[in-house]
């Protein structure tokens, strides 16, 4: 049975103090997503450098991707290996990537860069996808 993929919508509500997760169907929950920060700003560099990995793990393949990836503090988008979708000056990015990804496939996001204050941590993640292959029906 083929769901139609409707887009999650985020809103940033600075009052609450847990992260809160939207998800579309089954396209949230075929990808296990493991982010971390791997560099902090240092003397001549000010950013945070976040490698970002991801497992499908489904019965469809995928062509599109967005990453939901919040944060402790608000965070100005700076770079990364998708095209940033919304949430630059937020707590929250919102990443677009066109992976072809099989059914069961790793994908190493590479790095995103954000600047932030001193202080910045993950509070969560999670990848949303189409759901849809020209090259394999079926799956």
């Amino acid at each position: 049975m083929n769901e139609k993929y409707e887009r999650p919508i985020v809103l940033a509500n600075e009052e609450l103090t847990e992260g809160v997760y939207a998800a579309s169907g089954n396209g949230g929950d075929c990808y296990s997503v493991s982010p971390y920060i791997h560099q902090k700003p240092e003397t001549g560099r000010g950013d945070y450098r976040i490698q970002v990995n991801a497992v499908h793990d489904a019965s469809h393949h995928s062509t599109a991707q967005t990453l939901v990836i919040s944060f402790n503090q608000s965070v100005t988008y700076v770079s990364s290996n998708g095209t940033l979708a919304s949430g630059s000056g937020t707590s929250t990015l919102c990443i677009d990537y066109s992976y072809h990804s099989n059914n069961t496939d790793n994908i190493g996001l590479g790095d995103l860069v954000v600047e932030s204050d001193q202080g910045l941590a993950v509070t969560g993640a999670y990848m949303t996808c189409n759901m849809t292959c020209d090259q394999h029906d079926g799956l």
